[in-house]
């Protein structure tokens, strides 16, 4: 009867389908220590969304601003106040620039015979 084998001998070389007793405790142990910490998670994050709410009802909205406004200080040239630099005037001097090209195409225009 060689073409027969023994069932049992079967089952302890391919080990049970769920493994052994230590490794379904294990398992167990890893999926359960999953679940706290994700339960912490959601608690931290509870936590912290409880504090932001409690802190932004307990803040002054549109709170005015603690000190006076004070007006900025004139704005002064220390080379000017030195004398190194000469006095500029106070409107500047405007020189029309003529571009040459510009002259060419009004003068054209100027020139040319009417029809």
């Amino acid at each position: 009867m060689r073409g027969l084998s023994d069932p049992l001998k079967d089952a302890d070389r391919a080990g049970p389908l769920g493994g052994s007793r230590a490794e379904a405790t294990q398992r167990l142990q890893v999926g359960l220590s999953g679940i706290a910490a994700m339960i912490l998670l959601v608690g931290l994050a509870n936590i912290i969304q409880d504090r932001a709410r409690v802190t932004e009802q307990a803040a002054v909205p549109d709170a005015a601003p603690t000190t006076e406004p004070v007006a900025a200080p004139a704005q002064r040239d220390p080379l000017a106040d030195a004398g190194v630099v000469p006095d500029l005037p106070v409107e500047p001097v405007v020189t029309p620039e003529t571009d040459p090209l510009l002259e060419e195409e009004q003068n054209d225009v100027t020139n040319s015979p009417a029809r």
